[in-house]
């Protein structure tokens, strides 16, 4: 079962954090404009905590998840980075964590949650992993 979700877009600045709102249909032209945006308000506030909270009616592809790994290089996302990504939907929740495993491997940031709370935990206690 999948539920009709409308494609939306936002990147903020929050003051201790830069966060990101997601919904809709993923592919890799949408990360592309998604992660191209995060790293352009992180670079100008000088923030690299970020806060990705997303309802995917439409996960991406597995291949994408390699993508992703080109695209964080292009962009400069590297390890001053610290990305907190909430997955809402259950039924995306095995391709963002498919795509986390293939980032973290290549020395890339991020970390998958299937809660704000857990994530906001994480992503703002700097000193802990």
């Amino acid at each position: 079962m999948s539920i009709e979700v409308q494609n939306n877009l936002t990147v903020t600045f929050e003051d201790d954090h830069v966060l990101v709102r997601a919904d809709g249909d993923k592919d890799m032209e949408f990360a592309e404009d998604l992660w191209s945006q995060v790293s352009s308000m992180c670079e100008k506030n000088d923030c690299f905590n970020v806060l990705g909270i997303a309802r995917s009616s439409t996960p991406q592809e597995a291949l994408d998840g390699y993508e992703h790994a080109r695209l964080f290089r292009e962009l400069g996302i590297d390890e001053r980075y610290r990305i907190a990504w909430v997955e809402l939907e259950p039924e995306a929740m095995d391709m963002a964590s498919f795509i986390e495993t293939v980032l973290v491997n290549r020395g890339l940031p991020g970390r998958v949650f299937s809660s704000e709370a857990d994530a906001r935990t994480w992503l703002l206690d700097v000193g802990k992993d």
